[in-house]
């Protein structure tokens, strides 16, 4: 019987339901679940994962169950927890601790709780599950055989970690392989913000200035997506040459100073700290709304915000009315937290099915491998071998070299 703490237990049919439907979209996953079923490749594996515990994140960890692992999961984010899938999950074997809403002193409480399984493997989302090991249980490190890493902002953390010296476990960068980046940030994150800011807002976007910070693969995606919903972009940026790349693809580039002042909706995608702060609430129109696309909820400065207003107001749900003291409404969001998962449900079922591929096959590689401590990339066989299957499962083929070819493209001669 699988061990939980989450909000309702009965609860979890609904959450069945809301698997099935997401499972019957995820070919690769499928197909991955059918080449390795019989040989039960996690047997007697202990995988910790903190994840966004939705629907898509279910299918994988119920497959990792299917493969033979015992899977102790958390919920990464309190708005993004859907309390009945974690009651399904609790109901299909998986252990897990969380519920929508948990305060951040539980939400580490629940951290602590899928360590005391003692995991060989650990899937992270953010940094915190490995940060935690080695803050509070250093002791530990020499029974985990290593972890993965989700997102941009997590493998930031492990690279500075690394830079440090710090880091003692081996972990996969996910978040840098092909298959993920190019579709998960890019086409996942650009459909699903708009999802989240259109389903809490109810809102037209043709027309308006839309803000966008950071114009790395996630903040390209959204910047893009909102041009075909007919706004007009900005883009800020630190970097010359994705600012340059972002005039090029056509979009206003300035500072978020300038920005501020124009600026209808604003949409932060750096994994930075204060992005939008004390400087720029003074300078934005009445009525803008704010979101955040980035993993933690640091890049619109919140204690700034409710210093510099009069009041809030709740009106509507996700959305907190800061009254400034000159009669100014500025609209924040989902809490500042990822507006794509607080305020909708995430990306795109068929963008998981790659993303979550590709946290399978690198968790079975660090099970299966010893590997050195660092930040690790994805092998590339592996990247490859995920996105031809999925290409296999919509029925596309690709064209194969001939041998001339593949002779030609090893030659340096004529």
């Amino acid at each position: 019987m699988a061990k939980y703490k989450v909000a309702d237990i009965s609860k979890a049919p609904h959450g069945a339901n809301k698997i099935a439907w997401t499972w019957q979209y995820m070919p690769s996953l499928q197909f991955l679940e059918n080449k390795y079923k019989a040989a039960q490749p996690f047997k007697g594996a202990t995988i910790a994962a903190c994840l966004h515990l939705e629907a898509k994140t279910a299918c994988l960890l119920l497959t990792l169950t299917r493969l033979g692992a015992t899977v102790a999961a958390c919920g990464s984010n309190p708005l993004s927890t859907q309390d009945d899938v974690c009651a399904a999950l609790a109901e299909g074997g998986v252990n897990v601790f969380s519920h929508r809403g948990m305060t951040i002193e539980e939400y580490f409480a629940y951290v602590r709780d899928i360590l005391d399984f003692k995991p060989n493997v650990i899937i992270d989302d953010g940094a915190d599950v490995v940060a935690t090991v080695h803050k509070e249980r250093p002791e530990t490190i020499p029974s985990i055989l290593g972890a993965s890493e989700e997102t941009t902002s997590g493998v930031k953390r492990l690279k500075a970690m690394q830079d440090d010296g710090a880091l003692k476990l081996p972990v996969i960068s996910v978040n840098d392989a092909f298959s993920k980046y190019l579709f998960d940030n890019r086409y996942g994150t650009g459909q699903s913000v708009w999802d989240g800011v259109m389903r809490t807002t109810n809102m037209v976007i043709a027309g308006r200035t839309v803000v966008v910070a950071g114009y790395g693969w996630c903040g390209k995606g959204v910047a893009k997506r909102a041009a075909g919903l007919g706004a007009r972009v900005v883009v800020t940026e630190l970097d010359p040459h994705k600012a340059c790349e972002a005039l090029m693809d056509g979009f206003d580039v300035m500072p978020m100073e300038e920005a501020a002042k124009v600026g209808d909706i604003f949409l932060t995608l750096t994994g930075n700290i204060s992005v939008i702060d004390e400087r720029h609430f003074p300078l934005m129109k009445n009525g803008v709304i704010m979101g955040n696309a980035g993993h933690f909820d640091v890049e619109i400065n919140k204690p700034d915000l409710e210093r510099l207003s009069d009041h809030v107001e709740h009106i509507r749900d996700n959305v907190d009315t800061y009254v400034m003291k000159d009669g100014r409404r500025l609209n924040l969001l989902g809490e500042g937290r990822l507006v794509n998962l607080a305020c909708a449900d995430g990306h795109p079922i068929e963008i998981m099915d790659l993303s979550f591929s590709l946290q399978l096959e690198a968790a079975l590689h660090v099970y299966t491998h010893k590997m050195t401590p660092g930040v690790h990339a994805v092998p590339p066989e592996t990247d490859r071998a995920v996105m031809e299957s999925k290409l296999a499962a919509l029925g596309i083929g690709l064209d194969k070299p001939t041998q001339k070819q593949t002779e030609y493209m090893k030659s340096w001669a004529d």
